[in-house]
């Protein structure tokens, strides 16, 4: 299971925290006859590590661990440094810190919740000299990051209390929050772009050491294609034949450039020989010289001691840190239960609800105005994995209101209702009929499949929002196109549809090729989870084209993309006909009438998802669907803003597009 990077620490009673062990991830499966000990790639560490082989091969039962092989340096803090060069410090103590167990006993513990699967962890360990429970507190996290910037660790973990263990995955309840630093460097040179980047992989990184430049790593992330354009741009002119360096550098594919500019960067640490560790680039800094950027912002690496503390006084300092923050601040850890967790929607808002005399206690009742919604049966579970309710879900709606409406105003409604919850069968529900309020708008509209006309809910403020709650919508589905120029939609939409064999990254591949294609043409393009499986692109098109229009474009843009990756992607639509190995490139959204998951709206899916609007620099190998779901998306809306507002501006000029795509 993997970890999605945090800003900054956070204080939550449903979050445990830990230490973030700064060396080398591994998963150790005991007790089967043959000892495995391999890092996330698969690589093995059996011939590394004879004294962590040691330990674990005096493990009889089978088990499944996950853990961080560590070396204490000689003040009894974890250093990459001294495991990186392992075979020159055995003398260290080496440990393995595990904080989470798989399995046990031929039984998966991947559902349990994570508390009680780190109690299971704790009892079995027991006391080793070699092996560790790598231990956590409750709640604090402010002060316990805090407690890491002091003790120059690398930062702490954050995880949901009880999340289950998602193999492979990078989700939201996993954070790793880095005590990073900043520095400036000065730039000597970029490498070669590689797969979809533009431009350039990485800049080469320098500091001034006198009156030479030492090489200080490589930078390449950090970057928008905006910036790496700028970028590029900007060293254009300083492009020279011969290396800055004074030193014999190595890098293959390297374009260097007289080294004029500064920029700042974040970074973990510098090495031991004076390195970057992590660098990721924050900005260009014009009003800094190069004389500015020098060796003496690293600083010096301490020299190792001959005397070396006993293992047993080592290992106490670095469990001394958990203890430390726990009595510092006052934590007192919960203990462990094995009853299902329940799932506090504290992201959630609280409305304008009541029970009102006279009605089943089971009623929630939101009032806007003269105008009251009763919500029968709140209590209802509609997501039974995750413990979400009907009520919950109404209480989501209201929350992300004023995000949600002004894609959702003055478009008919295709209802996707179920009453029975996300497993008790769902349909497709068009006409309001007489049973709606008579507060409730909608728009008549002929269907020829039916030969008759279809009185469609719009949905135009948070009373309508609530309505179409108390149907069993789970999920919003608009026309796109507004009823006052029905003939002609605010945007293009290409649907990146995976088939079974399909994974994510090709997905995110494909959506790039949009993204770079759609540049290419001059064209503004956002993007969104589909809060199930794919990704949705967005163009606007101001009302300026009818269906057909936008259809031809969008089919035109399917093709390109589908010749350029033949081997995973079709416009195929049948299933049968395409395959379990291609995605469908769908163009044939853009037809009037056609509906799809409204941005900011939950899925019925487990995990209730939300169809949630990107950054392009954010869809990259890491992303995945259940990343946004109904108890961070307000929390990652307000920080973020609404970013999906261009969808609804200026037209884009389909000829002047095509134009450009045909030089």
């Amino acid at each position: 299971m993997l970890a999605k990077e945090s800003s900054e620490a956070f204080d939550d009673a449903d979050w445990i925290f830990e230490i973030k062990w700064d060396g080398f991830r591994a998963i150790a499966e005991t007790g089967n006859g043959e000892l495995k000990l391999y890092s996330r790639n698969g690589n093995s560490f059996l011939n590394t590590y004879p004294v962590l082989v040691d330990a674990l091969s005096k493990i009889k039962t089978p088990a499944v661990f996950d853990g961080e092989i560590v070396v204490l340096n000689e003040e009894g803090f974890p250093d990459f440094q001294k495991i990186q060069d392992y075979e020159n410090h055995t003398h260290l103590p080496l440990h393995f810190y595990v904080f989470d167990i798989l399995s046990l006993k031929g039984k998966s513990l991947t559902d349990v919740p994570l508390v009680k699967r780190k109690e299971i962890l704790k009892n079995f360990i027991g006391k080793n000299e070699v092996i560790k429970f790598s231990d956590h507190i409750f709640g604090t996290g402010k002060d316990f990051f805090e407690v890491s910037i002091q003790k120059n660790l690398e930062g702490i973990m954050a995880k949901k209390a009880d999340s289950q263990y998602f193999e492979g995955r990078r989700t939201n309840e996993w954070l790793k929050i880095k005590n990073n630093k900043n520095t400036d460097v000065i730039i000597a040179g970029y490498t070669a772009p590689g797969g979809t980047r533009n431009y350039f992989g990485s800049l080469v990184l320098a500091v001034k050491d006198g009156n030479a430049l030492k090489h200080a790593g490589n930078a390449g992330t950090g970057y928008d294609e905006k910036k790496l354009k700028e970028i590029h741009n900007l060293l254009q002119p300083l492009i020279i034949d011969e290396c800055p360096f004074t030193e014999r550098i190595r890098i293959p594919g390297v374009t260097w450039v007289e080294p004029k500019y500064v920029c700042e960067v974040k970074f973990t640490e510098w090495t031991k020989d004076k390195k970057l560790r992590h660098p990721v680039f924050i900005r260009i800094r014009e009003d800094k010289k190069t004389k500015d950027a020098d060796m003496k912002e690293i600083k010096p690496v301490k020299k190792v001691s001959k005397k070396v503390e006993k293992t047993s006084a080592s290992k106490q300092k670095v469990v001394k840190l958990v203890k430390e923050a726990a009595v510092k601040n006052k934590i007192k850890e919960a203990k462990a239960t094995t009853k299902k967790p329940v799932v506090k929607n504290s992201e959630v808002k609280k409305s304008a609800v009541k029970k009102e005399s006279g009605k089943p206690a089971d009623v929630a009742t939101y009032t806007f105005g003269k105008i009251s919604v009763n919500i029968s049966s709140p209590s209802k579970i509609y997501f039974p994995e995750d413990d979400i309710t009907k009520g919950m879900v109404a209480e989501y709606y209201q929350s992300v209101a004023d995000y949600i409406l002004p894609y959702l105003k003055g478009r008919p409604q295709s209802l996707k209702r179920n009453p029975g919850g996300i497993h008790g069968g769902g349909f497709f529900h068009k006409d309001a009929g007489e049973s709606a309020p008579a507060w409730v708008k909608s728009f008549k509209v002929h269907s020829e499949s039916t030969n008759k006309m279809i009185d469609y809910i719009i949905c135009n403020d948070k009373a309508t929002l609530a309505y179409l709650n108390t149907l069993g919508c789970i999920e919003l589905n608009p026309w796109h196109s507004v009823i006052t120029k029905a003939a002609n939609p605010d945007y293009l939409i290409i649907d990146i549809d995976p088939s079974d064999n399909n994974t994510f990254e090709q997905v995110i591949e494909a959506a790039n090729h949009f993204k770079k294609l759609l540049d290419k043409a001059g064209a503004k393009s956002f993007c969104k989870t589909s809060g199930a499986s794919g990704l949705h692109i967005y163009v606007p098109m101001g009302k300026k084209y009818g269906y057909e229009q936008v259809k031809d474009f969008a089919h035109v843009l399917c093709m390109i993309v589908n010749d350029e990756l033949p081997d995973f992607t079709t416009l195929k639509r049948n299933l049968k006909k395409r395959g379990n190995d291609h995605m469908y490139l769908d163009y044939l959204q853009n037809r009037k009438g056609q509906t799809i998951a409204s941005v900011y709206s939950l899925r019925p899916r487990v995990g209730a998802t939300v169809s949630m609007p990107l950054l392009w620099k954010e869809v990259k190998p890491g992303l995945m669907p259940a990343d946004f779901n109904i108890h961070n998306a307000l929390k990652r809306i307000k920080k973020v803003g609404d970013i999906f507002s261009g969808v609804l501006g200026p037209a884009t000029d389909i000829n002047k597009c095509l134009k450009l795509l045909g030089q």
